[in-house]
């Protein structure tokens, strides 16, 4: 099935006014299918639907969003309207505080938690419900190796992460009969406008071996059907296919206690 028809009429995009969410834009728009860009700035993310619709001829609609706010979810969805929603991108969410956890105040850290977190659960349960009805649609988790620990500097990021793993990879296996496709796609370090700056004030050097935006982009897609997990950069994803053919396991396990659901 073409990516369109499977993951349309529209995609959603969110944190898309800069670095992977830009690339993401791009790349799904090559595949015609139209996306709605969500941001906090509206300035860029008006620029990138300009430049989509003149390159492509693909639609863009763009709206500004907090997804830190206690109502960011619903802001969303009020953006997006009455639009059937094929895939969801949730792409915000990088940690610009470079701080350890109690050093600074703790909004910054709840903020965090609400995009990363509740906003991104929300959202997954308002738009995937829709897919389920419908037996299609695919739900694209843009994740951090952080997931995989803690360490200093990365409480709340860390554990934001790993929540997203696990709360992924749970859905990939509940969507798995109803043809939606759920895909953590983990990625280690990536040129990012936000993580040059972090460089930048800290006073580190640029890595040598970082992944582009695009790389991510292309990896998303292209690795969308064949979650739950996807180690970005890894061509042969041990790490990966351990983790779900484990989840496979445990699902056949609580099957026997809770009991299986049989596809309406």
């Amino acid at each position: 099935m073409p990516f369109a028809e499977k993951y349309g009429p529209w995609a959603v995009i969110t944190g898309a006014s800069e670095g992977t969410g830009q690339a993401f834009a791009r790349r799904i728009a090559s595949e015609g299918l139209p996306s709605i860009l969500l941001a906090r700035r509206l300035e860029p993310l008006n620029d990138l639907a300009n430049s989509i619709r003149a390159e492509t001829g693909v639609e863009c609609i763009t709206a500004s969003v907090d997804l830190a706010a206690e109502d960011g979810a619903q802001q969303v969805i009020e953006a997006v309207g009455d639009r059937e929603i094929g895939l969801y991108v949730a792409n915000a969410g990088a940690d610009t505080n470079g701080a350890h956890f109690l050093d600074i105040d703790v909004e910054p850290w709840l903020n965090l938690m609400r995009i990363n977190v509740l906003t991104m659960m929300q959202l997954c349960h308002h738009f995937g419900g829709s897919m389920r009805a419908r037996r299609r649609g695919g739900l694209l988790l843009v994740n951090s190796g952080a997931a995989y620990g803690g360490s200093s500097f990365m409480a709340a990021y860390a554990g934001s992460k790993a929540f997203e793993l696990c709360f992924g990879e749970s859905l990939w296996a509940e969507l798995r009969p109803y043809n939606v496709d759920v895909l953590n796609l983990v990625l280690g370090k990536t040129d990012t406008p936000s993580f040059r700056a972090l460089l930048a004030e800290k006073g580190l050097p640029e890595p040598t071996d970082w992944a582009t935006s695009q790389d991510v982009a292309e990896a998303g897609v292209t690795r969308l059907p064949h979650g739950p997990i996807h180690n970005q950069g890894q061509e042969v994803d041990t790490a990966g296919d351990q983790r779900r053919a484990r989840i496979l396991m445990i699902d056949e396990m609580t099957k026997d206690v809770f009991g299986e659901r049989v596809p309406d």
